[in-house]
């Protein structure tokens, strides 16, 4: 993988417990302070305290963003596969990068996994299945999004950067090896270079090239000296949730500060 890709931080503002008016005047403050990615998540209820408090949707809400900023990229940390027909999710895509584009190159990140609240598939009727189906649907869905930009009238302005999230070393890793430019997870630096390595057999079993593959792993709850053991395992790509109404700007703010400490002291 590429070690001397910049350190980014992605900011995922989560939809949730907050006025649309909030998350709009949150994500300009995003931008303001210097990240690199906004991300949302794809559910249609809350993870977090009142279950059925205020909640937005995710492609729109990023329809919206990519018109309202200017330079972040932006994208989900993840789709829903299973929520939305694989070539409608390919136009869409295709959509919002054109509406993010500045000087004719967009800005939108294709975030996807397999899907798991439960609540979400049975409140708005997709069948659940099991984690072995919805894993085989991603993979399937991914050729089809592939296969779908191609075809597409316009074309996307740029070779859509595609990040997938997850650990499972059969299935998960597997399509990682075929179809990711950015591999997410939550695992510790200790476990990262058997999970690259895991990734790195795929490739050669498939045919695939991996060798530009950015790593990417969450900040909740996580020290500076996680974070240091986590770049030297590889990790290029921190995202860190935020989540209103009250928001912690200071971590975003602290966060940003050991981005440009390990790029040398510049915002990349």
């Amino acid at each position: 993988m590429l070690t001397e890709t910049p350190v980014r931080i992605g900011v995922q503002l989560q939809p949730q417990q907050v006025s649309y008016a909030e998350l709009r005047s949150a994500a300009a403050r995003i931008e303001d302070l210097g990240a690199d990615i906004l991300f949302n998540w794809d559910h249609f209820f809350p993870l977090h305290g009142d279950p059925d408090g205020a909640h937005y949707e995710s492609w729109t809400l990023l329809a919206a963003w990519a018109e309202q900023t200017e330079r972040l990229e932006l994208g989900a940390l993840v789709n829903c596969s299973s929520y939305r027909n694989a070539d409608l999710q390919a136009d869409m895509a295709r959509t919002i990068d054109h509406i993010s584009a500045r000087d004719g190159v967009g800005r939108f990140i294709f975030g996807t996994g397999a899907g798991w609240f439960e609540r979400d598939y049975d409140e708005y009727g997709y069948e659940f299945g099991t984690p072995g189906s919805r894993l085989n649907g991603l993979a399937a869905d991914l050729d089809r999004i592939r296969a779908r930009w191609g075809k597409l009238n316009p074309p996307p302005t740029r070779e859509i950067p595609v990040l997938i999230g997850g650990k499972g070393e059969q299935k998960t890793l597997r399509t990682v090896a075929r179809h990711a430019d950015i591999w997410h997870s939550f695992v510790g630096a200790e476990e990262i270079p058997h999970k690259l390595g895991v990734i790195e057999r795929w490739a050669e079993t498939d045919g695939t090239d991996v060798s530009g593959l950015i790593v990417s792993n969450e900040l909740a709850r996580r020290t500076q000296a996680d974070a240091d053991a986590l770049y030297a395992a590889g990790v290029r790509l921190f995202t860190l949730g935020l989540s209103g109404p009250e928001f912690d700007w200071d971590s975003v703010v602290r966060w940003l500060a050991w981005r440009d400490s390990r790029n040398g002291g510049t915002a990349s």
